[in-house]
């Protein structure tokens, strides 16, 4: 009783961060790769750590993992690292026994044991303190705890799957981050590109946040002409789908039932003007855009040498997965082995 009375407390404590499967919205290859790759490790325990760029989803990968899984019945519970202090961390993810500390009035169950059966998301690990990671590190290889107060061990099954938009490599070389719960945690690794690398997402997405924001506005959505999608596909995104979310529930707001132009987004975006910078010429057509990034991987490849793996590669230079630089490259007619002999 205990344990579904804490359980409903988190829940509506969460009740504004829950999961709508029908926001998740995608169509590039590059996001059918993560996708294929979920369901591929969705159904084992392998813990999985998820990295990319604030506001690209990593959340809604994670649940994903959740609800494909044979835990999805049990408790999905987040984590945020960053908000965790040392004070408190024993007391919130261990629980505590009644009397163990002044103000301890009931004893509480600590976000490990409401999520036994379950999935534990640890959100932003990379930004956990340095003098916290060896407690978190002896309860992943444990499973086991003692609530604060409290002498008799709690034994809890769980799967931990962690996001970060850290470099990983580079904190551990500074010493910021242990390479021992890295590895705990780093038994899959999932990379969520950003918005600006699989821009074919971002009409589908406008169309589809249109209309869920809208309805939970209760007002019309505006339309969008050709020239202004066109600019939406080109801006860098530098906040991704959190910050075109935050401009489609905007220009419902403001704008409702009219057509936005061009005009328009350039004022709106012109506060991220240094990422306007990275807009790719000035294009207005698919074919155009489709031209330029031909060219773009047409040069990194001849500066590889038709390399496309590896720290070096072409892949790694273009910060896109492997598989969907193959994709892309025959979608173009870019042969690797050209660029060995042209440069042999």
């Amino acid at each position: 009783n205990e344990n579904l009375q804490e359980q409903k407390r988190y829940l509506l404590r969460q009740v504004e961060d829950r999961y709508y499967p029908d926001n998740f919205f995608f169509t590039s290859p590059e996001m059918k790769d993560i996708m294929a790759q979920v369901k591929m490790i969705a159904d084992t325990d392998a813990s999985v750590l998820i990295a990319g760029e604030t506001g690209t989803g990593k959340d809604y990968i994670a649940r994903c993992i959740h609800n494909f899984s044979s835990r999805k019945e049990a408790m999905f519970v987040k984590i945020s690292c960053p908000a965790l202090s040392s004070s408190l961390f024993e007391s919130e993810l261990f629980g505590h026994a009644k009397g163990a500390f002044t103000g301890a009035h009931v004893k509480r169950i600590g976000r490990f044991e409401m999520a036994d059966e379950g999935t534990v998301f640890l959100d932003e690990i990379g930004e956990l303190p340095l003098a916290l990671q060896a407690k978190l590190l002896q309860v992943l290889q444990e499973k086991t705890f003692e609530r604060v107060g409290d002498s008799a061990p709690t034994r809890v099954n769980f799967r931990i799957i962690a996001a970060t938009n850290k470099k990983m490599e580079k904190l551990i070389a500074e010493d910021g981050f242990r390479t021992d719960l890295y590895y705990r945690i780093n038994t899959v690794s999932l990379y969520v590109p950003p918005l600006r690398n699989r821009i074919q997402d971002i009409p589908l997405l406008i169309e589809k946040l249109n209309a869920v924001e809208s309805r939970k506005i209760n007002r019309p959505a505006p339309s969008y002409t050709k020239s202004a999608m066109n600019l939406l596909c080109r801006y860098s995104w530098p906040g991704n789908v959190r910050e075109l979310k935050n401009l489609v529930k905007r220009m419902i707001i403001l704008h409702p039932e009219q057509e936005i132009t061009e005009d328009e987004l350039k004022t709106i975006l012109s506060t991220s003007q240094d990422h306007l910078d990275t807009v790719i010429g000035s294009l207005d057509t698919w074919p155009a855009l489709n031209q330029v990034e031909k060219e773009h991987i047409d040069k990194t490849l001849k500066q590889t040498s038709g390399k496309i793996s590896g720290r070096d590669g072409a892949a790694a230079m273009l910060q896109v997965p492997r598989t969907t630089l193959l994709y892309r490259m025959q979608k173009y007619g870019l042969i690797p082995k050209n660029y060995k002999q042209s440069r042999a």
